[in-house]
């Protein structure tokens, strides 16, 4: 695995979406075929012997990574969206972000007590 290839991959855009924040573009990563493959095979091998059972997936670059990840493990994948975007009944968490503060919500029973959860986001 060469993780300096993944670090490579991403490309880093000063001052976006505001001055002061040094974004980490993924379009880079995504277009590198190899580079992508690594990042899921880096994720694969840090959890592989965990025993997830269920990934959370971000919305929206977070789906991009987890669900593959999730068809690897062999493990359940969930969608964490924006409010609004799910149609059925939901629950919510708020979170800061460097530039502000959102919302992610997922349906009620998308996990059940004792499930052993991945959060992955980009």
């Amino acid at each position: 695995m060469d993780i300096d290839k993944i670090k490579n991959s991403i490309r880093n855009v000063p001052d976006f979406p505001k001055p002061g924040i040094q974004f980490k573009d993924i379009t880079t990563l995504l277009q590198d075929q190899d580079a992508f493959k690594e990042t899921i095979e880096a994720f694969y091998d840090a959890f592989k012997d965990e025993k997830i059972d269920v990934i959370v997936g971000i919305e929206s670059r977070g789906f991009i990574f987890s669900a593959p990840l999730a068809l690897k493990l062999g493990c359940r994948f969930v969608l964490a969206r924006k409010p609004g975007k799910l149609p059925s009944e939901t629950v919510s968490e708020e979170y800061e972000l460097e530039y502000g503060t959102d919302a992610i919500e997922m349906h009620t029973d998308a996990i059940s007590k004792g499930d052993r959860i991945l959060i992955v986001d980009d």
